[in-house]
């Protein structure tokens, strides 16, 4: 990803001159996207383990609770 973005960078750096030495250059702020995407990823993977989680145990407490109702019934 990165070395697809410098390539891009560094082919329109080529067509716009001596500002464009400057733009090949200048990388600051790939890190912070990085990360930034980094932290998505990481809250969407946490929000589909908290579903996954959630619907496991409200299942197994409705069965269980179903059960412990038979049993004393």
């Amino acid at each position: 990803m990165i070395t697809l973005s410098a390539l891009v960078v560094t082919l329109t750096a080529h067509k716009l001159g001596p500002l464009g030495g400057r733009l090949a250059r200048d990388q600051r702020g790939e890190g912070v996207i990085s990360a930034a995407i980094a932290v998505l990823v990481m809250a969407f993977l946490g929000a589909a383990m908290w579903l996954a989680f959630d619907n496991v145990f409200t299942s197994t407490t409705d069965r269980t609770s179903a059960q412990v109702e038979q049993i004393g019934s």
